[in-house]
């Protein structure tokens, strides 16, 4: 007997449980992978039926789980991701070559975890309910390999049942201190949890002090090798091209000049290297110069430095914390040049500092923000945000809403400004919908 007779009542009841993406715990709420042990256990464990791709990482990982789902599914493979959050339906979370699971999946997958739910010991929360739809659904269409992203941290984060044979770490900066401590060190250990016995490890981060913690952690854990970029693999040039990046890449099998890389920002030069890294560590050998121009060609990751208007320019970017925005500041300069005035539509969560998230945007020409408040219990108010736009000398307007938000900034400059709408996922997907919608309604 079906659990469910729509996917509108299964996602009722996967919203019927803790959501930690709504609101942040502690440490404390989060000591073991107990829940999620006994949850996969309970399906048979389906993680264990594919090789996987382990991907952590303050920022970054996202975009390169994207690209390392593209070098693979361009070798042929069927290739299953599981990334997190969304931008507009949640079915995006779990997807097969791209392609998210669609409506009959995911209700016969939520079914299955709702007949089992009362053989748990402990509710499960709602994230873990979906890491495991995601391993469930991968293992009964039978995909080659999973590519799956860490939601938070490493070590705890519900994602750590699986057994990957390739683990990577982006980069390692402050985010989430409520949870994974205070220092980067710590931070760094976290993530380098999710490193397994026998697994090549992928660094990005080039800090020596992390890597070193990094390496410690790895080889404890008995990992086979660990890679760092700037030694065993690189990007070893950058440069802006029409429509994203054009990157020399180098892996320890060998060298790629000219790879076209479908995204904006210079810091996705480095990601893809850390996914043809991945990806050469997947198969244990080079890949061919003609599957990589394929697999990054293929690559498109919504809500990252997002082109969704010409006149005026009309971005939208998910950086959410100081090392995001300082990146977004950065592709501003290097990559979107304008001749008239550039606005930011800006809306955060808490825990954020918006000054410290303001300032790069300031420095990068932003001279106008409209603030406002993202849908999210977790949402900093819009006047908090106003306030510290204020202090650092901007011109500053409040969005009731962000659609509003984002038509105030739009009256605000002329077809050779630049909008831009950033602090937030939950905005960039708001924000995405009134910008497709203003699109479609000129089309």
């Amino acid at each position: 007997m079906a659990a469910f007779t729509s996917v509108t009542e299964a996602l009722e009841w996967l919203d019927a449980h803790v959501d930690h993406e709504a609101k942040t715990p502690s440490r404390r709420a989060l000591p073991t992978l107990e829940r999620m042990r006994q949850l996969v256990h309970l399906l048979g464990d389906p993680q264990r039926a594919y090789p996987s791709v382990h991907l952590t990482g303050t920022n970054g990982k996202g975009s390169t789980a994207v690209m390392t789902t593209a070098l693979l599914g361009a070798m042929g493979l069927s290739v299953g991701t599981y990334t997190s959050p969304n931008l507009s339906r949640v079915n995006e979370r779990v997807a097969r070559g791209g392609e998210p699971i669609d409506d009959r999946f995911f209700t016969e997958v939520l079914g299955s975890l709702a007949l089992l739910e009362p053989l748990m010991d402990e509710r499960p929360t709602r994230f873990e309910l979906l890491t495991a739809a995601a391993f469930a659904w991968f293992a009964e269409v039978a995909v080659d390999a999973a590519v799956v992203e860490v939601g938070v941290g490493g070590t705890w984060d519900a994602t750590n049942v699986v057994d990957a044979q390739v683990a990577v770490l982006t980069n390692i900066s402050y985010d989430h201190t409520e949870i994974l401590g205070p220092t980067l060190e710590g931070i760094a250990a976290d993530k380098a949890g999710i490193v397994k016995p026998g697994a090549t490890v992928g660094v990005g981060e080039t800090d020596p002090a992390l890597v070193g913690v990094i390496r410690s952690v790895a080889d404890e854990a008995g990992a086979a090798q660990v890679w760092a970029r700037g030694e065993e693999f690189d990007c070893t040039a950058n440069r802006l091209a029409v429509g994203g990046r054009l990157v020399d890449l180098r892996t320890p099998g060998r060298t790629y000049g000219e790879v076209l890389v479908p995204l904006h920002g210079a810091h996705q030069g480095v990601n893809a290297a850390c996914a043809l890294a991945a990806a050469e560590a997947f198969f244990g050998a080079p890949l061919d110069e003609a599957v990589v121009a394929q697999g990054f060609g293929a690559a498109r990751v919504p809500g990252r430095l997002e082109v969704l208007g010409r006149r005026p320019l009309c971005l939208v970017d998910g950086a959410h914390n100081v090392a995001g925005t300082e990146a977004l500041a950065r592709s501003l300069r290097d990559d979107f040049s304008v001749d008239g005035a550039r606005v930011a539509v800006l809306g955060m969560l808490g825990g954020r500092d918006p000054s410290a998230m303001l300032g790069p945007l300031a420095g990068a020409g932003i001279g106008s923000v409209v603030a406002c408040t993202p849908d999210s219990p977790r949402a900093l108010p819009a006047e908090v945000v106003a306030e510290a736009a204020r202090s650092l000398g901007l011109e500053v307007r409040v969005g009731s809403s962000v659609a509003e938000a984002v038509a105030e900034a739009r009256s605000l400059v002329d077809e050779d400004g630049l909008v831009l709408v950033t602090g937030s996922l939950y905005v960039v997907a708001e924000a995405r919908a009134a910008l497709t919608e203003g699109v479609e309604r000129t089309a």
